[in-house]
């Protein structure tokens, strides 16, 4: 009787630990957040452009996802001259108080 009273009590205690633990390992998800599958293909002008991030490392489509000043985000595809450059211009300039 007190085995099993014992082997219940620690299996009831084992269960709320996990079902505690259960909701901090979802905190790090490992899925890359955004990326792309449909790609933009014209230049928008420069000044409607508020930011530019490449996407995870492990989408499957490498791209520059451009984020306009109304905050619509526009996929390009890495080899995207324009994008690039855009990219280029902006890791250069950050520190410099210069805008894109």
């Amino acid at each position: 009787m007190m085995k099993t009273l014992c082997f219940t009590l620690g299996l009831l205690l084992l269960t709320a630990c996990c079902c505690n633990a259960m909701p901090e390992a979802l905190k790090f998800n490992t899925a890359p957040g955004n990326c792309c599958f449909n790609f933009f293909t014209h230049k928008i002008p420069v000044k409607r452009v508020s930011n530019i991030t490449k996407t995870h490392s492990s989408c499957q489509n490498p791209a520059f996802i451009v984020h306009t000043i109304k905050g619509i985000p526009i996929c390009y595809r890495e080899t995207f001259q324009w994008a690039r450059d855009i990219y280029s211009q902006q890791y250069y300039t950050v520190g410099s108080g210069q805008q894109l």
